[in-house]
């Protein structure tokens, strides 16, 4: 039986729903986000809203599992999948990854968790659960790829995945606060992993 207009148009909603949100809590921030005003962006009456997200936290979830999530999935899938060593996935897809963040629509998210966070502290827990620790994970693991290779020595690094991604959170907080005043946020984010590879690799590695 073919698919209806509004069985496709039912299935939609949830990610219109979410896109309006979106658009509200860039304008607005969470604290000011109006689930009334979401409801009139994606075009449904604030019953039918709630007939879906029942809670502005549940809006808010839901837009960090559209816009970071899926992100951050593909990612780990392609370290799963991947047959390149440490040093090349780190300079290839995870500074692929880091570069593109803080100038994605994902930063306004991250500034959410900023501005916000503090006030909502089960809305922090769930974006740790979602995105912060799987990425804090994958990164552990590219380390210890490459120790086990023997690309890398045994560092702290592998206990502080927090300073691999150093510069993707000073780029992005840059972007947030600065706008456009001048830094090259690409070349901040390669020229961190050249330090942190040559830092990692082993006298071994180094002359290969």
């Amino acid at each position: 039986m073919a698919e209806t207009r509004y069985q496709r148009r039912k299935e939609e909603r949830p990610d219109e729903i979410a896109e309006a949100a979106f658009d509200v809590f860039s304008e607005h921030g969470y604290a000011g986000a109006r689930v009334d005003e979401v409801a009139r962006k994606a075009g449904v009456s604030k019953g039918l809203l709630y007939l879906y997200f029942k809670t502005k936290e549940e809006l808010f979830k839901a837009v960090v599992m559209r816009v970071i999530s899926p992100r951050m999935d593909a990612l780990i899938e392609r370290l799963s999948t991947s047959e390149q060593s440490a040093e090349e996935f780190l300079r290839g897809p995870l500074t692929q990854f880091m570069q593109q963040l803080p100038r994605s629509r994902a930063r306004v998210v991250i500034k959410l968790m900023i501005s916000d966070g503090s006030r909502h502290p089960d809305l922090v827990d769930f974006y740790w659960e979602s995105v912060a620790s799987k990425g804090l994970a994958l990164i552990s693991s590219i380390i210890e790829r490459g120790v086990s290779s023997g690309e890398f020595r045994k560092t702290a690094v592998s206990e502080l995945p927090q300073l691999v991604i150093a510069p993707m959170m000073v780029a992005t907080v840059w972007k947030i606060v600065f706008a456009d005043r001048s830094l090259d946020t690409d070349r901040l984010v390669s020229t961190h992993i050249d330090m942190l590879v040559s830092y990692l690799k082993t006298e071994r590695s180094k002359t290969r």
